[in-house]
């Protein structure tokens, strides 16, 4: 099997309030919560999962929300600070009566790359666009009120600022293969062509820009896909190659994963497809209940009742 990198396998981000998370993704932005879980390092706060049908890798964002009364993050260097899906072109009027109806504050549509995008922040300030695309044949989640029409279809791009780029599209392209496609000012757009979607980072370069920090509403690390276990350790003695310290391979009980900060200072991830999200819950059943590790089970009861409890829709 090629030794590739797939593109983005999943995004995560912080959040404040659960229940304020949950009902924005899953009803406002109508994504499928996928997998209610805890965080690994820190078992009193959830690890929500969100995506398509199945959690097909492209399309997954998860979020650590915190509680209230984290401090809030700040966009700057040095992180990923915008997360764009793909939805059907034409959508965008739709969507901009939907954020109206629900008080999502948003921009007026723009253009880059000759794609049209919709700005707009979820309620713990994270940064978002929704980006109309004609050709994503990506089947998308449905739900009574956000339709094939206008749903997001996953991932379209994730956009990094950086103070300079040069370390960073030296990993892009000589240890993730990707290649620079496009430019426009100070935007460098980077794709991979080992998949259709899901496949593009766009690199912005803002010399003075204060370093970033990563706290409510910013998102914690990026995740690229690799197709399995040998394809991640063969990235792994890549990384480690040009000097950067990467983690042991890690279980995160869905994927398997390898951890290393670029040289821009973006935490960055390297996940398996395998075993997936059906691991521990049935398809139909997806994100119904609450998924711990083997290492947390015999904590159960005092893990629920500390939680908040959350329904799926």
């Amino acid at each position: 099997m090629e030794n590739t990198i797939l593109g983005i396998h999943h995004i995560t981000a912080i959040a404040g309030d659960a229940k304020r998370n949950f009902n924005f993704y899953a009803h406002i932005l109508g994504l499928r919560f996928i997998k209610k879980t805890v965080n690994f390092d820190d078992p009193g706060t959830y690890h929500f999962y969100f995506g398509d049908e199945i959690g097909s890798a492209g399309t997954i964002l998860t979020f650590f929300p915190w509680g209230e009364g984290i401090p809030q993050g700040r966009r700057g260097s040095g992180m990923a600070t915008e997360i764009g899906y793909s939805v059907p072109k034409g959508s965008l009027e739709w969507w901009i009566e939907r954020f109206e109806k629900y008080n999502v504050i948003y921009n007026k549509p723009a253009e880059k790359f000759g794609e049209r995008y919709l700005t707009f922040l979820d309620p713990d300030g994270l940064k978002l666009e929704l980006i109309e695309q004609e050709n994503d044949d990506r089947k998308p989640w449905e739900t009574d009120e956000v339709k094939a029409a206008h749903a997001t279809r996953g991932f379209h791009n994730v956009t990094i600022t950086l103070n300079d780029t040069k370390g960073t599209a030296n990993v892009l392209t000589n240890i993730f293969g990707y290649r620079l496609v496009a430019q426009e000012s100070n935007r460098y757009r980077y794709a991979t062509d080992t998949v259709n979607q899901a496949a593009i980072v766009d690199l912005v370069e803002l010399p003075s820009e204060k370093r970033g920090h990563v706290a409510n509403g910013s998102v914690h690390h990026v995740a690229f896909r690799v197709k399995n276990d040998e394809i991640l350790m063969y990235f792994r003695e890549k990384v480690a190659s040009i000097g950067l310290s990467i983690t042991p391979q890690i279980d995160r009980q869905y994927f398997h994963s390898l951890y290393f900060r670029e040289p821009g200072g973006v935490l960055f991830e390297i996940a398996t497809d395998n075993p997936g999200f059906t691991v521990d819950e049935e398809l139909e059943n997806l994100g119904k209940g609450l998924k711990l590790p083997e290492q947390y089970e015999s904590q159960r009861a005092a893990i629920e009742a500390h939680l908040v409890p959350i329904n799926s829709l």
